[in-house]
């Protein structure tokens, strides 16, 4: 018995052993709505031999409940877990699955096909190697055929196999499935894909999708015209380039690891290349190499490391590194830089609105920034470049982007894992946009920061006064320029050195370029925030009276100040008593129609949370109120 059960043991970890080391392919499948993407996976799994009797069991009485093929099985709810996906028989998740043949392990990704979920296809192709598009053999290529396609290519995929479906609804017509092919070329020759499949199938019938066990059956009876590779035959076999092995090494640091004073290491994942000890690395962001003195690990010291294994790296020196920190082998460095063109992806309802400050995170560097261009859109139809100043949900554009602490990056199309990022709303905390770097831009390292003696310091000295922005908001109407006038007047007579910065007044000059779309307003703070953040430096008390609709942009404009040199003043004047003053008609000429993206009409208005000063616009004389504010300043 226990001769039988060694045999046993060796066996499983002899099966194990197998299983661990056959490669790994990830791959997703998208295409338009109800191309047949989840019924595709789901004959897979089922033609495979990857079902449990529990499972068919619960999909016999799913299909008959809610399935979408009457009497026979409906595949898709192998993949459709969601009850919204069951009901209305769609895909609105991303799904994850994992099965496994004798020659490859697989991950494939279910991508919804509905235009408003393209941002989760996005989520589930930056990690795979294949794309499997879909197309429905009746209504041919749809636009967002062309939509997936596009992203795929964005996100650096290079093989992709178009199965074009429901072949058993056009009679298997060879016709048909030449002219999609023809017209899917066509659309896609620009695209940089490095090899593109065509196979004709009917997911729900199983034709093309596995090679046929029967001796001397090819492929399907119904097609005999198509003598290429089953789906899952191409699966088994598409080579794929390792895309890390062969780059320089790059790791960015997840965690400064300093247990006790004998120890001190740096770990994280290693995003591309190999490792050994006695290498040499760098840290480009200091400029400051070490030699590796051992390579650390949960199952002991490793001679040598490669791309997506974790590892604490030891060094020879003491040298200053910090989380989000590359390491990256000196012969073959990074860019390393504040500024950089890229490609983003929008994923969020709210527009992208340049000048607005978001966080960008790249792995594990994160850092403050703003989109200072938005240069092209992509127009998804033609795949042409088109003006524009905002991104919808679901639109991509070429923007230039802007940081406040440099990254080290390589360029997308050079390396995937050190080449993305993502922005995210600095409010929400909501993930918005998803970014592919193209190139650093050159004004970046060009441009350096000139040393003047004569600091701001030095100039506040003279003038015997701390300088300050005082940063007035409110709507339309609330009193803002008023109080913000008699202030100035109150600190002049106090013998401080003053400048008033004044909405109307900035718009015929500095800011005369601007409209009052969301994105403009956006554009004429930062200016604002920029010009005022001078005056500070020249050691001036600087106040603005703006509505400042954005709490985003007045977190911006502090943000650029030290502490304590940013004063938020909320001039707190309900909307309706604003309407009933309108000293310049702007109220009564919104409310009928005539004056578009007017604050508190058809604007938002975002009242700031934690004023450092708030006075209510109503019940006291605006000369009471600059007399209150000045009390509060002082």
């Amino acid at each position: 018995m226990a001769h039988q059960s060694d045999l046993i043991t060796e066996d499983i970890l002899s099966y194990l052993k197998v299983q661990e080391e056959k490669d790994m392919l990830r791959f997703i499948t998208c295409g338009s709505v109800d191309d047949g993407k989840s019924t595709l996976i789901g004959r897979l799994l089922w033609d495979t031999k990857l079902i449990f009797e529990d499972q068919l069991a619960a999909l016999e009485a799913d299909s008959k409940k809610v399935g979408t093929q009457g009497e026979e099985i409906d595949y898709a709810l192998l993949l459709d877990g969601l009850q919204a996906e069951r009901e209305q028989g769609i895909t609105i998740d991303v799904a994850y699955r994992f099965f496994s043949t004798d020659k490859r392990k697989f991950i494939v990704a279910d991508t919804p096909g509905h235009e408003q979920y393209t941002r989760n296809m996005v989520t589930g192709a930056s990690t795979a190697e294949v794309a499997v598009i879909l197309i429905d053999a009746r209504k041919g290529v749809m636009t967002q055929t062309k939509r997936h396609s596009y992203l795929a290519s964005l996100v650096g995929i290079k093989n992709v196999l178009v199965a074009i479906n429901k072949m058993d609804l056009v009679d298997y017509s060879q016709e048909r499935f030449t002219a999609i092919k023809n017209e899917y070329s066509e659309i896609t020759r620009d695209l940089n894909f490095k090899q593109v499949t065509f196979i004709p199938i009917s997911a729900l019938k199983g034709d093309n999708i596995i090679t046929p066990k029967t001796s001397g059956l090819r492929l399907s009876k119904n097609m005999p015209w198509y003598q290429g590779a089953s789906l899952l035959e191409y699966l088994e076999t598409v080579e794929i380039a390792d895309d890390t092995t062969p780059k320089p090494f790059r790791m960015r640091v997840q965690w400064v690891n300093r247990p006790d004073l004998n120890f001190r290491g740096f770990c994280g994942t290693i995003a591309s290349g190999t490792i050994r000890p006695g290498d040499e690395v760098i840290v480009p962001s200091s400029g400051q190499s070490s030699r590796v003195s051992k390579i650390v690990t949960m199952d002991g010291d490793l001679a040598e490391a490669r791309a997506d294994q974790a590892v604490t790296l030891c060094l020879e020196d003491e040298i200053d590194i910090s989380r989000g920190d590359m390491l990256a082998t000196p012969l073959d460095r990074p860019q390393h830089t504040d500024q950089f063109q890229a490609k983003i992806a929008w994923l969020h309802e709210e527009p992208l609105l340049p000048g607005r400050s978001y966080l960008l995170k790249a792995g594990s560097a994160t850092s403050p920034a703003q989109v200072s261009d938005l240069k092209r859109k992509v127009n998804i139809n033609t795949l042409k470049l088109e003006p524009g100043k905002t991104l919808g949900m679901n639109e991509v554009g070429i923007c230039n982007i802007s940081i406040s602490k440099a990254i080290s990056f390589d360029a997308y199309n050079d390396n995937r894992h050190t080449g993305n990022f993502i922005l995210v709303d600095r409010f929400t905390n909501a993930t918005v946009g998803a970014g592919m770097i193209d190139f650093p831009l050159r004004r970046a390292t060009n441009i350096h920061w000139q040393s003047i003696t004569i600091d701001k310091h030095s100039r506040s000295e003279l003038k015997n006064q701390k300088p300050k922005v005082l940063w007035f908001t409110g709507l339309s109407g609330s009193g803002k320029s008023t109080i913000a006038n008699l202030v100035e007047k109150k600190l002049h007579s106090l013998g401080k050195h003053t400048y008033l910065l004044d909405g109307d007044n900035i718009r015929h000059g500095l800011n005369r370029d601007l409209g009052f779309t969301d994105a403009d307003r956006v554009e004429n703070i930062r200016r604002i925030a920029e010009t005022a953040k001078l005056f500070v430096d020249a050691g001036v008390i600087v106040l603005t009276a703006f509505i400042s609709p954005f709490r985003s942009e007045r977190n911006l404009a502090r943000e650029l100040l030290e502490k304590g040199e940013f004063i938020e003043i909320f001039i707190d004047t309900p909307l309706e008593i604003c309407e009933q003053r309108d000293p310049k008609g702007l109220y009564k000429k919104a409310r009928a129609g005539d004056l578009k993206n007017f604050t508190g009409i058809d604007s938002d208005y975002e009242a700031p949370e934690n004023p450092e000063i708030t006075v209510s616009g109503t019940g006291s004389t605006a000369e009471e109120l600059a007399e209150e504010i000045i009390e509060k300043l002082f």
